[in-house]
């Protein structure tokens, strides 16, 4: 029996029930970042029913752990998250906005789906150590609080990752593609300024505001944005606005600002001039500053031997079998687009298909081809993921797996109703065996692991610049 049919009587055959049962209870779970006690523990116990040996409460954070199983070389890592996005309940396979329940988190990343995915990637493969007898770690990593706040990026401060020879993940989309784009590092960081109280009609000459601070902050904020890189961005968002009194001069007030760019050299310079702005706003204001570092992501950049060995694994594969009900699905809920994002569902189809078959495709919304790692080419997205930070401890890589209609967009309703569905298991069972596949692929072939290696190397000659070093306690959304 070869690898492939290995692979695919794992998840297809032994497997598939029990994931889709998983990835339906962490969506019903929908815990957000660092609160994932439920998430954890149900893959926890998934890990440890299949002979896995699990470290919960990994370099001291309560919801990441480790599953290992096997003996040898090479260690591969499984990267798995699970957390959910604040307010984006939705009923599943629901294409109207309607809440589970009003006001609560949802997995609108799919993250209920990555994790379970990743799983499905490590028992494939370690059934296919099992019968061939071949020496190898699989070490399934459950990685917490990627939206915002930087799970991964704490526990490879920490030294959760050492060891490993290299990682592979996915993370669900409206696509399927190996040709993963370059993500932005980016810094967190929340400014709070201290003023003086004072009644406001009758002695406002006596009072310091700190709201005003933070008003003048986003005006100087504001000029920086035109004089740093194109593609870096500068985002904010008040945590303290003073008080609700009008007539009290606020004496506390905070802003939290997110920094983006291509590369964490880069943010880290335009944090020193956002600080220095900060200081002028309190100086001008009459307040005091200080600085709360919070989060930050490394970027990622594609291991290109990894990239190249997943598109050979993801073709012959093959991408999601849906069926007609799966269609029809995707067409109820890109027909609940706004008409902005009809227009950027076409434009998204003519791009992968063709013009000619755009009536096919808005009839059909879900992908079916697969679009290829290109080396000669490097794709920046202005998104960021703490998988950049694995990275920088190991060769890392992942792709994506269509799990949703064409032009969803992430971080909505639209997608928490998809990923709870045939659509979303689909991909996620799909991903599992690429996973498995690409692995199996680099076990087999010593000489393309080295080079992949040698790439990481080159990459960054072995030393990581961490963006949280020194931030001592875990951020909160």
């Amino acid at each position: 029996m070869d690898p492939q049919q290995i692979i695919e009587q794992a998840v297809d055959n032994r497997y598939k029930d029990e994931l889709i049962g998983l990835s339906q209870t962490i969506w019903e779970l929908a815990e957000v970042g660092y609160e994932e006690f439920k998430s954890a523990e149900a893959l926890c116990q998934a890990l440890e029913k299949h002979g896995f040996t699990v470290t919960r409460n990994l370099v001291d954070i309560p919801t990441a752990f480790k599953g290992v199983w096997g003996k040898g070389s090479p260690v591969i890592g499984i990267l798995g998250e699970y957390d959910a996005l604040p307010g984006l309940s939705q009923e599943a396979g629901c294409p109207v906005k309607k809440p589970e329940h009003e006001g609560c988190p949802g997995h609108g990343c799919g993250h209920n789906l990555l994790g379970t995915g990743a799983l499905a990637g490590a028992l494939a493969l370690k059934d296919y150590l099992e019968v061939t007898g071949q020496p190898g770690t699989v070490v399934y990593f459950g990685t917490p609080a990627e939206e915002n706040l930087s799970g991964k990026t704490f526990m490879a401060r920490d030294g959760a990752f050492a060891g490993v020879d290299f990682f592979l993940s996915w993370h669900p989309a409206a696509e399927n593609r190996t040709a993963t784009p370059h993500l932005n590092a980016n810094v967190c960081r929340t400014y709070k300024f201290q003023g003086i109280t004072s009644h406001a009609a009758a002695a406002p000459e006596l009072g310091r505001s700190a709201l005003d601070s933070c008003e003048i902050m986003g005006v100087g904020a504001n000029y920086l944005r035109e004089h740093v890189i194109m593609e870096a961005r500068i985002q904010y968002a008040y945590l303290d606005v003073g008080g609700r009194a009008p007539n009290v001069v606020q004496d506390h007030a905070a802003v939290r600002y997110v920094v983006r760019a291509p590369y964490y050299r880069q943010v880290k310079e335009i944090v020193k001039r956002l600080d220095d702005v900060a200081r002028g706003a309190a100086l001008i204001c009459g307040t005091k500053v200080s600085v709360e570092r919070e989060s930050g992501y490394s970027e990622y950049i594609n291991n290109k031997v990894l990239a190249q060995t997943a598109t050979e694994a993801f073709h012959e594969i093959g991408v999601p079998k849906w069926d007609e009900a799966d269609f029809a699905l995707a067409k109820k809920f890109t027909e609940a687009f706004s008409d902005s994002m009809k227009e950027k569902e076409k434009q998204m189809l003519v791009n992968r298909y063709g013009r000619n078959r755009l009536t096919e495709k808005l009839s059909q919304p879900l992908d079916t081809e697969i679009k290829d790692f290109d080396p000669d080419r490097e794709e920046l997205d202005f998104g960021s993921t703490d998988v950049g930070d694995v990275g920088f401890i190991a060769p890392t890589y992942y792709f994506n797996v269509a799990t949703e209609a064409m032009g969803t967009p992430g971080h909505s309703w639209y997608k928490t109703g998809q990923v709870n569905s045939s659509i979303g298991q689909k991909g996620m069972l799909t991903a599992g065996k690429v996973i498995a596949l690409t692995a199996v692929k680099l076990l087999e072939d010593p000489d393309r692991l080295a080079a992949a290696q040698k790439e990481f190397q080159a990459k960054n000659n072995g030393q990581y610049d961490c963006p949280v070093a020194g931030v001592e306690k875990l951020p909160k959304l």
